[in-house]
């Protein structure tokens, strides 16, 4: 597997993965909905059918209509587009993400407890780490 999950999707493709993957599940329609400058219905339901065919979606059909749902879990993919962000932009360095993602959004007490927390179980070797 490359270090990308999506590396031979389109943009409009990995779009509608990213719609999929947020929504869990979706019908042409409800893509076309979240799409901005949308193309036609028949476009969608087109590329959507490609990307059954390249193993990406999954469907269903109930009552005439089809919901389509991603064939790998959240997690797999979460990892694999954190793996490209981390060596594209980051120089694969935890530490810049990390002060990125502290300056570019406000943190709450908690989340902050939190990250703390993680950071603690990591130093003490409780948190199961896979080099990618």
């Amino acid at each position: 597997m490359s270090s990308e999950i999506y590396d031979d999707l389109s943009k409009r493709e990995r779009q509608i993965m990213d719609i999929i993957h947020r929504l869990g599940e979706a019908s042409v329609g409800e893509v076309l909905d979240e799409l901005s400058n949308p193309p036609g219905y028949n476009s969608i339901r087109m590329l959507m059918n490609i990307l059954e065919e390249k193993g990406h979606l999954k469907h269903r059909n109930e009552k005439n209509k089809y919901f389509y749902s991603a064939t790998l879990q959240k997690e797999v993919v979460k990892k694999s587009a954190l793996n490209h962000l981390l060596s594209t932009y980051f120089n694969r360095s935890v530490p810049e993400v990390m002060s990125t993602l502290l300056t570019q959004k406000k943190i709450s007490p908690s989340e902050l407890e939190e990250l703390s927390a993680l950071i603690k179980k990591a130093k003490e070797g409780d948190i199961q780490q896979k080099d990618s």
